[in-house]
């Protein structure tokens, strides 16, 4: 017999809908009963505090006297020692006389102050300084006693040093100076180089030995 049911009553289509409602109101009811607290009436005595209060005792208030001005020094009583005219006194003062007139000499030393004049210093003179034996010695002289510096060599560092100096009347070096460097140790061999360079031929002004200011361009070069 075919049963007659009708299909918008049908419990069994809604069971899943009315599952999840049990479960949500289960845990509702579950939470509620985790979070109920319950107090305790009886009265608690942490909130009775009894305070006792009792009168501050002044205290009086002392005031430091200030100490007393020390007394007074003793008065200096000055001891005089009477000397009988009889008595002799070994030493005698002698008495020069400071009175001034118009015969009197007066000695007048006057203080010169000694100036040392530096001789001058020429750059360009009639016949200019120069190494014994010319500038082909000069090269020559260069290229045997400069050492490149290993710093320079490892840095690749190579260019023109422009050392100053002064020849004087005698042909010695003096005054050994850099104008314009290039580092890495080039500056500081060029300067050793010419300060160990032997006498030159002075210069001359008007026949006259005279000290003239040199310019050398020292040339480092990597090969």
């Amino acid at each position: 017999m075919k049963s007659k049911k009708n299909s918008e009553v049908d419990i069994e289509r809604k069971k899943p809908l009315l599952f999840h409602i049990g479960l949500v109101v289960s845990l509702a009811v579950v939470l509620i009963a985790f979070e109920w607290k319950t107090f305790d009436r009886t009265q608690s005595t942490l909130g009775q505090l009894k305070v006792d209060l009792e009168e501050e005792e002044m205290i009086p208030i002392t005031k430091q006297e200030p100490p007393p001005p020390p007394p007074p020094p003793p008065p200096q009583t000055t001891i005089i020692e009477i000397v009988e005219d009889d008595e002799e006194i070994e030493e005698e003062l002698e008495i020069m006389d400071t009175e001034i007139d118009e015969n009197t000499e007066i000695d007048i030393v006057e203080f010169v102050e000694e100036v040392v004049e530096e001789p001058e210093i020429f750059t360009i003179v009639e016949e200019m300084p120069s190494f014994p034996g010319g500038e082909a010695e000069l090269f020559k002289y260069l290229g045997s006693n400069i050492k490149y510096p290993a710093m320079a060599r490892d840095a690749g560092i190579q260019g023109i040093v422009y050392v100053t100096f002064v020849v004087k009347e005698d042909g010695k070096i003096s005054d050994v100076r850099v104008l314009r460097g290039v580092g890495g140790g080039c500056d500081e061999e060029a300067v050793r180089v010419v300060e160990k360079m032997p006498s030159w031929k002075p210069g001359k002004q008007r026949g006259k030995s005279v000290r003239v200011q040199y310019n050398l361009p020292i040339r480092f070069t990597l090969r």
